[in-house]
């Protein structure tokens, strides 16, 4: 989430980089933001004064009620009375527009890093960084989902029966390079200086309010609407909120984590050869790692972070690109982010397998997620 403040001092260059999204009405958007804003702040203002009048009169009160001065005391009372009712009804009116103001910004996504390329589609990414290993196939090479069912490593069929499309059952050596290369992603960031985390696989609407899935990934998580939980889509969201309303001293900076957990998307809209096999599915595992830093460590941080990725794919020795995501491609929660594509022979295209976002405060302002500088400043930290 966007702050108010810089939106309120900066309208100028929020509107240039929100620009890079092609988003409409973008300034329209910033000054309603501002106006409800302004509103919040004139009722807080009058708000603040009626209280300071009304603890004045109290002690007036006070002095009447000594002096046995009984009547001048009761139409001070009654001045009381009518500065309580009014009083509860400026706070009311100053809820109001504080969640309006929150409904606002939750509809702003962040703000895109100068280095990101002007753009709307996939075509548009910026390619930083290709390696050069080749992979030629013999004539009547399988695709995965066909291997798969020739080897009886992955069974697409029976996830149907068991749940739906999108739920492969891993079978015999693919549940084994499944678990073997889970192990192996968690032991690289271990040894990076990542602090394993077992995180729940469902989180609350706070949770997902806090790091940016909600309200923007209402329709692509699922739901329990008894309990009120959703199915995590990452790693991310659980990991991330361990630090929601918390302030951390400077010298606990950079928090690195890691976890292991299955991922749960809808993937509404998603159909036809493009989503065939394990292209994409509703239910994957993967291996997430998150770092709180501070503010000015955290671009130097996203480019180790690009480093730790890149060197899991060499030691796979995969073929593989580095984008650089154009606007119109980000995520609603990004800065700056970095996509890892591996190049599939059989399919003869590219296929993301990793990405890499500085969401910068974006996360902790909803978060309130903070550290006390040495000075004793409380500063918003940056996630990744």
């Amino acid at each position: 989430m966007l702050e108010v403040s810089y939106i309120r001092e900066n309208k100028e260059e929020v509107v240039r980089r929100l620009q890079k999204r092609n988003i409409a009405d973008v300034e329209s958007k910033l000054e309603k933001i501002i106006e409800v804003d302004a509103f919040r702040k004139k009722t807080q203002t009058e708000l603040d004064q009626l209280l300071t009048e009304g603890n004045s009169i109290a002690r007036e009160i006070g002095a009447l009620m000594g002096k046995k001065e009984f009547a001048e005391a009761e139409v001070l009372k009654q001045k009381t009375a009518d500065g309580k009712e009014k009083a509860a009804l400026l706070k009311v009116r100053m809820i109001d527009s504080e969640n309006s103001l929150k409904e606002l910004l939750y509809l702003i996504p962040n703000m895109p890093n100068n280095l990101v390329p002007n753009g709307k589609t996939p075509e548009d990414n910026e390619n930083v960084y290709q390696n050069k290993i080749e992979i030629k196939l013999e004539k009547g090479a399988l695709p995965h989902w066909e291997l798969a069912k020739k080897y009886d490593l992955i069974d697409f069929e029976l996830g149907v029966k068991i749940a739906a499309a999108g739920f492969p059952v891993y079978k015999n050596k693919g549940a084994r390079l499944q678990r073997a290369l889970i192990n192996f992603f968690l032991d690289e960031a271990i040894n990076a200086g990542y602090m394993e985390i077992m995180p729940p696989l469902m989180v609350n609407q706070a949770s997902g309010i806090g790091t940016g899935n909600l309200p923007d990934k209402q329709g692509q998580m699922y739901h329990d609407a008894t309990d009120d939980l959703y199915l995590i889509p990452t790693a991310e969201v659980p990991v991330t909120n361990i630090y929601r309303d918390t302030i951390v001293r400077e010298d606990e900076l950079p928090i690195k984590m890691t976890a292991y957990t299955p991922c749960f998307r809808r993937e509404a809209g998603s159909y036809g050869k493009e989503v065939r096999g394990l292209n994409r599915l509703h239910q994957f595992d993967k291996v997430e790692i998150v770092q709180f830093t501070k503010p000015e460590n955290s671009y130097q941080t996203l480019d180790t972070m690009v480093e730790h990725v890149k060197g899991l794919l060499d030691k796979l020795e995969l073929p593989y690109r580095v984008l650089r995501l154009c606007g119109g491609d980000m995520g609603f929660t990004s800065a700056l982010t970095y996509d890892m594509e591996v190049f599939s022979a059989a399919q003869e295209k590219w296929l993301e397998v990793s990405s890499i976002s500085n969401f910068e405060t974006f996360q902790t302002n909803r978060l309130k997620s903070r550290f006390k500088n040495k000075d004793g400043k409380i500063q918003l930290m940056h996630t990744l």
